[in-house]
């Protein structure tokens, strides 16, 4: 039973390291600003992750198209998600490149990516945020531990406190994938 709770001691510890710097919530700030922005000027916000900050760029884009605290329009977004272009980017060209083909292919320049990896390390997303920057898009990150190759490709990065494990990062990003929604919602 100890092990259990101290999952829990160990991310209040995480959570309380990321409240504690008042930097992050000056950064969600910025970052919703800019995605208000984006949406405003006819934009969409992209997002994309491998695993479960997969299923975080999922969560956020339906959010948005669909409804999260309050009801209002459906807001343009869209996660990179789709299991047919992921298996047929990654036979044809290899896994590496099932995020950037897409935002070739969708990509515009009032469009955010929203980039998220536990690392920073991913190549998919890393190449993602290239192409993102081919295209003229603006590109925020949610990352971990030190940023990875991917801190320097952002326009805005959002870091989790240094972690030993993905999950704990992982929590970290839910909170703030939740609150940029909300500030999404309320500044729309």
């Amino acid at each position: 039973m100890q092990k259990v709770k101290n999952n829990f001691i160990e991310s209040l510890e995480i959570l309380n390291q990321f409240i504690s710097d008042e930097n992050n919530f000056i950064t969600i700030e910025s970052a919703g600003k800019l995605m208000v922005e984006s949406i405003e000027s006819g934009g969409k916000i992209i997002s994309c992750g491998n695993g479960g900050s997969m299923a975080d760029a999922m969560h956020f884009a339906e959010e948005l198209t669909g409804r999260f605290r309050d009801n209002r329009k459906a807001i343009a977004a869209i996660s990179i998600s789709d299991p047919t272009h992921i298996s047929c980017t990654a036979n044809d060209f290899g896994y590496d490149f099932v995020f950037s083909r897409y935002i070739e292919a969708i990509g515009s320049k009032a469009d955010i990516l929203l980039a998220i990896s536990t690392s920073g390390n991913s190549k998919n997303v890393i190449l993602a945020a290239e192409a993102a920057h081919k295209k003229g898009m603006k590109v925020i990150a949610l990352t971990g531990k030190d940023g990875g190759k991917l801190a320097p490709l952002c326009d805005i990065e959002i870091r989790a406190p240094f972690s030993k494990y993905a999950d704990r990062v992982q929590e970290i990003h839910i909170k703030i994938i939740h609150s940029l929604i909300d500030y999404i919602e309320n500044n729309i």
